[in-house]
């Protein structure tokens, strides 16, 4: 499998700095659904990289980053991206006609509750980093983690997206995108998604490579 994560920018070409204009619901560049969830796995990538890094360092010297890495990766990739794709996309796809169960869509879903298992792990082992095993644990589990969203974002952009893109017409991409804003605005709160956004440009600029 590709590897699709590197380390000093996202595979489209745009810096984080560049991303982060256009990856928030309420000030989005695009007039699809699919290209803002795109968009948002560009952000993800940069924190993806970040944690890679951070699994090649001494955990001790590096807690503070781990803990807004996984902070971001709870916050962002799970609670706004994730929810979006899960409560607002595939049900538009589901009323196209492509099933949840035994097909893309249900694999995805899947993929979305593995890597929340593989984070509440991080999340528990780093509370209590200060044993070997725990410190195992945590990079097990990170590198887990990298390996099933790095290929879960390549099927998405590849195949998932482009499904949706063939059974959804313009006009509906547009209502999916007001219905992003209003899980924004309901779910996250004002200026969380900049929050995050945030958090992914200092984690990219202190946590640089070696």
């Amino acid at each position: 499998m590709e590897n699709r994560v590197d380390t000093n920018q996202a595979l489209c070409g745009h810096t984080l700095q560049e991303t982060k204009i256009i990856a928030g619901c309420g000030h989005h560049h695009t007039e699809k659904a699919t290209a803002l969830l795109s968009d948002e796995h560009r952000v993800i990538e940069q924190v993806l990289a970040v944690l890679e890094r951070l699994t090649k360092r001494p955990v001790a010297e590096s807690l503070d980053s781990w803990k807004k890495t996984l902070d971001f990766i709870r916050g962002f990739a799970d609670g706004c991206h994730h929810f979006k794709e899960e409560k607002v996309l595939f049900p538009a796809m589901e009323a196209h006609g492509i099933p949840t169960d035994g097909g893309p869509i249900g694999m995805m879903l899947l993929e979305h509750e593995e890597g929340r298992g593989y984070v509440r792990s991080m999340l528990a082992a780093l509370e209590a980093v200060q044993t070997e095993a725990t410190k195992q644990t945590l990079l097990s589990n990170a590198t887990s983690y990298l390996r099933l969203l790095k290929e879960h974002i390549q099927k998405e952009d590849e195949i998932l997206f482009r499904m949706a893109d063939d059974v959804i017409s313009a006009e509906e991409q547009k209502e999916l995108l007001r219905a992003f804003e209003e899980h924004e605005a309901q779910e996250m709160g004002q200026g969380v998604h900049e929050k995050y956004l945030a958090i992914a440009e200092e984690l990219e600029n202190t946590v640089q490579m070696t």
